[in-house]
């Protein structure tokens, strides 16, 4: 990979920006000669990813499959290898994989960034890359340590066509009343980090959560002893009063969404999910005037895996991902611009289906708060299952 790299920037010397055109790239090592990708345009990478000729992504998102197709008819010659896989698998991989010496997948589409910063960032598994092109587009606190794609959700989610009104639930706390007994849904938070974060989030608000409560129930909260706040007593309560588990979001979204349903569950599921309805047969719907909030907004992240084999294809492929200068990102953002994903990037208009997002009720991470005190609540559900 070496011989090729170099090889492949000195034929395309006249390509480089000035300050790499100054170097001798052939005495470089690997990573004296990364950075000078970074600073490229597609145009320049363009010529060291055919040489490469593949890229492998590592998705959180069964998505991946349709960038795969736009990005393949976008640059014939370089093979897109697309893998759907949850957060919480790829940080196990990527690990189990690098520490076994092995280093074959180029880029990281992921949630989970309380995990993803300290296990695989700070450990120096993958890096930041924040394309030229797009840089001056994007918030700069979206921006570091890793660059956001966009913004995804998890929040409660109803049938519409059951409850044409608007959402059953305006309290988080009805949740756990008798009503709703056995009709609230989750995927496993066990395998998918992005639920975890969700029930750490809560449990980080403690005093909404008790003013929602009052405001519920018309008294103060009395936390359990063994607690810390309401957002615990929340945790609890909710799983005692049967909350149900599932394995994946297309069991969760059919069991809320059906449109024959006369008496849906509710979930925290995923807002884009919404983006299937008419495919599926769904009507689901985002609870947005819930108190105190109704669910989270977080990072996804595109990052470079380290030793990524194919370097030039592996930053071609996330510049194509953050889409082009269009209103909708064009075909390299298509998959993504649907009701409940917002893009980082500010030249990129948001589906007008979606709830604005200055008005979407959702809390927005704290990855920091979220990884001192995610043991806590994994300790916590575990004594609940």
């Amino acid at each position: 990979m070496l011989k090729l790299l170099r090889s492949a920037l000195l034929l395309t010397a006249v390509c480089l920006p000035a300050t790499a055109i100054a170097q001798d790239v052939t005495t470089m090592t690997p990573e004296e000669a990364l950075p000078y990708l970074d600073a490229m345009t597609a145009e320049e990478l363009l010529p060291l990813a055919l040489k490469e000729g593949q890229v492998t992504v590592f998705s959180l998102s069964s998505r991946i499959a349709r960038v795969e197709a736009a990005f393949e008819a976008a640059y014939p010659g370089i093979d897109l290898i697309g893998v759907d896989l949850s957060s919480v698998k790829q940080i196990a991989r990527i690990k189990a994989e690098q520490d076994a010496g092995v280093f074959a997948v180029d880029v990281l589409y992921l949630a989970d960034t309380p995990v993803v910063y300290s296990e695989l960032l700070a450990q120096g598994r993958i890096h930041n890359y924040l394309p030229p092109r797009v840089a001056a587009d994007i918030a700069d606190e979206l921006k570091s340590p890793l660059t956001a794609h966009r913004l995804s959700t998890k929040v409660l989610m109803y049938n519409e066509a059951a409850y044409p009104d608007g959402s059953p639930i305006s309290n988080l706390w009805q949740l756990t009343t008798p009503d709703w007994r056995g009709k609230v849904l989750m995927v496993d938070p066990g395998q998918r980090g992005e639920l975890l974060d969700l029930l750490t989030e809560i449990s980080l608000h403690p005093d909404e959560m008790a003013a929602a409560y009052e405001k519920q129930f018309g008294s103060p909260i009395a936390v359990d002893s063994d607690l810390q706040g309401a957002g615990e007593q929340f945790i609890r309560d909710l799983f005692e009063n049967d909350l149900i588990l599932v394995a994946n979001s297309d069991v969760l979204n059919e069991s809320v969404g059906d449109k024959a349903a006369t008496n849906p569950p509710v979930a925290f599921g995923t807002y884009s999910d919404r983006r299937d309805n008419e495919d599926e047969g769904w009507a689901l719907q985002v609870a947005n005037d819930v108190e105190p909030a109704n669910g989270i907004l977080f990072p996804a992240v595109l990052t470079l895996a380290n030793k990524a084999p194919n370097p030039a294809a592996a930053r071609l492929v996330i510049d194509f991902m953050f889409g082009d200068d269009s209103p909708t990102g064009g075909p390299g953002f298509a998959p993504f611009n649907v009701p409940g994903d917002y893009a980082t990037r500010s030249t990129i208009t948001d589906d007008p289906d979606s709830v604005p997002l200055a008005e979407l009720n959702a809390w927005t991470i704290n990855p920091a708060a979220i990884a001192a005190a995610r043991g806590r609540i994994a300790d916590l559900i575990i004594t609940l299952q």
